[in-house]
């Protein structure tokens, strides 16, 4: 315990400050817009189709990777890609306030 004691300091330390507690200015953000965001988004989810939504909750909010979804959701990794493509878009169009379209193709 001496020896390593010795070695601790005999070694280069850090040079440490004092810091002020009333320097730290911690960044807020305003609440009443917060609480509108958060509805708006809750809103826009609600809208989405559920296949899309479970997507994009469990890679968004879990943070889970493709395919710990693909395994949970029992799919194939590129329809969890997919589906988390389109679910995006569809929300950023819900949230721009557009009314999201379905793109159809004539198949003949």
């Amino acid at each position: 315990m001496h020896n390593l004691r010795i070695d601790q300091l005999r070694r280069p330390g850090l040079s440490i400050s004092p810091v002020d507690d009333a320097d730290l200015d911690v960044p807020t953000r305003a609440t009443q817009t917060d609480r509108l965001e958060v509805r708006d988004l809750a809103h826009a989810l609600s809208r989405l189709p559920e296949e899309q939504r479970e997507v994009v909750l469990l890679v968004a909010l879990e943070e889970m990777s493709y395919r710990e979804v693909a395994s949970t959701l029992g799919i194939p990794t590129g329809t969890v890609m997919s589906r988390l493509a389109r679910g995006r878009e569809r929300l950023r169009q819900i949230m721009d306030g557009q009314q999201p379209m379905a793109k159809l193709r004539v198949v003949r």
